[in-house]
């Protein structure tokens, strides 16, 4: 494990703070009028998912973890736990649903993640930046609607509900940001 100082912890980092694994999710750097700045780091626990606002100075120390990455295959969902496969030595492992969040409609069949391990200890996964999915519901292009910059709402297969250009129409395939919940372009 590396030793950083406070004001070097940045959004995504991961930290061993009071016995536990630690992302930092929000990072605020604020400088008083009078003594030193210090970060004002909100973090969730990878574990647990608790939640903690702590404060760093400068000159505190606190420990960065380097979590190892492999490239797993998204198979199946079984009451609530997902099954993925290592692409290389094919073993399987499970991991809870509830690990993706809100980003859960998004794991498609066969898709590859990211999964993060701490040791032997998967603690995250990682979708990918942007995935395809199909409009499914929307209001009919309308001609002549192009020059303004406005949106209108759709729902993807998924179930995700977001906003559209005007141009795209029902059973379109569109790219979406997994982190932002965004159009991006037609795929």
């Amino acid at each position: 494990m590396a030793k950083i100082n406070g004001n070097e912890i940045r959004p995504g980092n991961v930290l061993e703070h009071d016995g536990g694994l630690w992302v930092a999710v929000k990072v605020n750097i604020v400088k008083p009028g009078k003594g030193g700045a210090f970060a004002q780091v909100e973090m969730k626990n990878l574990r647990d998912g608790r939640k903690l606002n702590e404060r760093f100075r400068s000159e505190d120390k606190v420990d960065e973890v380097r979590l190892e990455r492999k490239d797993q295959q998204f198979l199946f969902e079984a009451d609530g736990m997902l099954t993925f496969m290592d692409s290389e030595s094919f073993e399987q492992i499970e991991l809870p649903a509830d690990l993706l969040g809100d980003r859960r409609p998004f794991l498609q069949d066969g898709m590859t993640v990211a999964v993060e391990y701490y040791g032997d200890e998967a603690l995250n996964v990682t979708l990918p930046q942007k995935v395809i999915c199909k409009v499914v519901e929307t209001e009919p292009v309308l001609n002549g609607q192009t020059a303004a910059k406005s949106y209108k709402p759709a729902i993807l297969d998924n179930g995700i509900r977001l906003m559209v250009p005007p141009f795209i129409g029902q059973d379109e395939d569109i790219v979406v940001h997994t982190e932002t919940f965004e159009y991006s372009e037609r795929a």
